[in-house]
């Protein structure tokens, strides 16, 4: 009776879940997708309307800002996955764009660590990082061992947003054992519908070569052109591969607990 308890009250949640999304079931794929989106916690364009696309996303959402904590929780209350959209230092650009909290190069050991965690403490139900910015953070050892220690200690995975080439996190990932992604297509690196509209067929013909595919847009000021473009994409995509959190993608092997024999 216990156990038909637990899985009536596991099945009840799943489909109260998608009532609130109004997601209907769909047949399941062997291709899988996952759609990140950038820049949540300062109510920015199109943040309602991506938070309510009927699939599941991974929503980005930056730590220390006026909506952090609503965005984090009514993304995981409408079955969105959260991870901390970390301000990392880029190679040039506004350092009014980076927003608090940010990590720069310039800092001490001492007090990256402690960004780091005080911007995980700042997201609830955060389960993974990726950078806002971050072109030289990101491929500085010091500063990238720092974060991904802490990522480790947390359990946390990282996504690389792969907003530079040189890029230290692949090596120090795999050295330190933290899981690790790599985005593979941005839908809005240009803020022409256009060329969002252009991004978004590209990432359909991903979808046939590839089993498994991450796309990142943002809200703000391409916020609505993405939301729009996803709300008609959506169901192509769906034909195609599975719509999955970017956790579903982690390779099996990042899951296995080192300290077991």
């Amino acid at each position: 009776m216990r156990s038909l308890f637990i899985c009536l009250s596991v099945i009840l949640m799943v489909q109260s879940t998608a009532e609130a999304r109004n997601i209907l079931p769909l047949p399941a794929h062997h291709k899988e997708l996952a759609i990140v989106i950038d820049d949540l916690g300062n109510a920015m364009k199109g943040t309602e309307e991506i938070l309510h696309l009927p699939v599941t996303l991974t929503l980005a959402i930056m730590p220390f800002l006026p909506t952090t904590k609503e965005d984090a929780e009514k993304a995981h209350w409408l079955g969105h996955e959260v991870i901390v959209h970390l301000p990392m230092e880029p190679v040039s650009g506004k350092a009014s764009w980076l927003g608090p909290g940010a990590i720069t190069t310039s800092l001490s050991n001492e007090e990256i660590r402690s960004r780091v965690e005080k911007a995980i403490e700042d997201v609830p139900y955060a389960v993974g990082i990726n950078h806002h910015m971050g072109s030289k953070a990101t491929a500085d050892e010091r500063v990238m061992r720092i974060v991904l220690e802490v990522c480790k200690e947390k359990g946390l995975f990282y996504l690389d947003s792969k907003t530079t080439g040189k890029s230290v996190i692949p090596k120090l990932a795999k050295e330190l054992g933290v899981p690790y992604l790599e985005n593979q297509l941005f839908l809005d690196d240009l803020y022409t519908l256009s060329h969002i509209g252009k991004q978004a067929k590209r990432l359909s013909h991903e979808l046939d070569d590839e089993e498994s595919t991450i796309a990142i847009g943002h809200v703000g000021v391409t916020g609505m052109k993405v939301a729009t473009m996803l709300k008609e994409f959506i169901p192509l995509y769906e034909k195609k591969a599975s719509i999955v959190p970017l956790s579903d993608l982690i390779p099996e092997y990042h899951l296995i607990d080192e300290s077991m024999p």
